[in-house]
């Protein structure tokens, strides 16, 4: 199945006011456009994205869209397209269709200012549009629903039951609406291809004119299917939605930092033991709990979801050695493993300071996740990573694998080389990776190999490590 994804994003968002479009605001440290761009382009189901923004963004992309752009070139295998906005939303969304491959199955639209929907909701909502070509994702209301009676006079004209006058209402309760029929739409909004094709069609020729496209595909008569939508995914429309918005991005970054502090109960409310892990996921294909646990809970809403079971990730690196310098340890190439450097007169020779066991983790954790390599995210080619930490990038990496809705369960590490000996160092090895990626020593494994001197490894004139992550659903304590 193939899906492209089309953010709308053409608009300035006049209610928000500002001298710029409302969504190059940051939020969290990072533009609110970047992180629903990023949040769609990463996902694994989602195979192309196409962004319709202001000509003026098309004429001078802001840094993370170029950055996007090379994610998408440099080995995704995924097509991102700018396109111009139009007058209306549904003009936007009209003009990046046009430019979709007509291979698609499924059409993802999702606002640009909603940067916090999670990669499970995405999946969801492209699982239940394949299955009935149309569904977007809705909240119900919370609330006592009333309709309005219309105007009944300029603003400020209303009276209360005393008579007197109360400021800036006009309109009386026309009735009381059963807040259980009343849903509250979001986005993503999914549909098939034509579906959403003779929806466009029909608008154009009708002349109408929607809030959002599954209006458009109701009045063309097809059923529009409901998902469960997030409270956390809301449209940042005014300035007062920024400090919720803030808090929201605070609420992720503290989640993806502490994510197993969260252990304990599942989104299913079953109990988990001191390792992380539900019973149920401890049995494996095996044991009579698993049994009475269908597929669907096991994996998720469809196979496009997140697991919600243990996924393996495995990760391989490795690198030249060169001279370096055994005293100063600044001549030359330094020798990195697991973040700390080690005395030795050769070291790794790479872009960042090529730590072979930081770069496999990295590898099987977004392994594990689907989220492609690490060249993909911090290539050589990009001037920020030279000689950076690989402990930093693994952070980056684990960081990522959170905002897709994974963390971390533990590690697994073999190094491959001839010298020097590494037992000495196994301990503040572990404890430096098992900081990086937030989790407890006890977690992370890594054991040193030789390869009886076969090959270049075996020459030592390089040194290799291989490595398996086992990532799991981020628990969702039930309240």
């Amino acid at each position: 199945m193939h899906v492209t994804a089309i953010i709308a994003a053409g608009g300035r968002g006049q209610r928000f006011g500002g001298a710029q479009p409302k969504v190059l605001v940051a939020v969290g440290g990072r533009p609110i456009l970047e992180r629903s761009v990023m949040a769609l382009l990463t996902h694994p189901a989602i195979d192309a994205l196409v962004v319709a923004l202001p000509q003026a963004l098309i004429d001078s992309p802001p840094a993370y869209l170029r950055s996007a752009g090379a994610f998408a070139l440099g080995g995704s295998g995924k097509a991102l397209r700018m396109v111009a906005g139009g007058g209306r939303r549904q003009d936007s969304v009209a003009n990046a269709f046009r430019v979709t491959e007509a291979h698609t199955d499924i059409i993802v639209i999702h606002d640009a200012a909603r940067p916090f929907a999670s990669a499970e909701l995405i999946a969801n909502t492209i699982a239940a549009a394949a299955e009935s070509g149309a569904a977007l994702a809705a909240v119900q209301a919370r609330d006592t629903v009333k309709r309005a009676s219309p105007d009944q006079g300029p603003a400020g004209a209303g009276r209360d039951v005393t008579g007197s006058s109360v400021s800036g209402f006009s309109r009386t309760v026309a009735e009381t609406l059963d807040r259980a029929t009343i849903f509250l739409a979001q986005t993503p909004q999914a549909f098939r291809r034509d579906v959403l094709r003779q929806a466009l069609e029909i608008a154009e020729r009708d002349g109408l004119d929607a809030s959002d496209e599954a209006a458009l595909v109701e009045r063309a008569g097809f059923p529009v299917r409901l998902v469960d939508g997030e409270t956390s995914n809301i449209k940042i429309t005014t300035p007062a939605d920024l400090p919720i918005a803030e808090a929201i991005a605070r609420s992720a970054t503290d989640r993806s930092a502490k994510a197993f502090a969260l252990q304990g109960v599942d989104k299913r409310g079953v109990s988990s033991d001191n390792e992380g892990f539900s019973s149920w996921e401890r049995e494996g294909v095996g044991g009579s709990e698993r049994e009475s646990v269908s597929f669907s809970e096991r994996e998720g809403f469809s196979r496009a979801a997140p697991a919600r079971t243990g996924r393996a990730g495995t990760g391989y690196d490795l690198h030249r050695l060169v001279a370096g310098d055994l005293h100063r340890l600044v001549a030359g190439r330094r020798l990195v493993l697991g973040g700390v450097t080690i005395p030795f007169d050769r070291g790794g020779l790479g872009h960042s300071d090529a730590d072979v066991i930081c770069h496999a983790v990295t590898d099987a954790i977004f392994g594990a996740a689907c989220l492609g390599d690490i060249g993909r995210h911090f290539p050589d080619s990009d001037p920020r990573w030279k000689d950076a930490s690989s402990l930093d990038l693994l952070a980056r990496a684990v960081a990522l694998a959170a905002e897709h809705g994974f963390e971390v369960g533990n590690v697994d590490v073999t190094v491959v080389l001839e010298a020097p000996k590494i037992r000495d160092h196994v301990d503040a090895m572990r404890t430096a990776v098992a900081q990086a990626i937030g989790i407890d020593a006890a977690r992370v494994s890594i054991k040193g190999k030789t390869n009886e001197g076969v090959d270049a490894v075996g020459r030592g004139e390089a040194i290799a490590a291989h490595a398996i992550a086992l990532i799991r659903a981020i628990p969702r304590i039930q309240k």
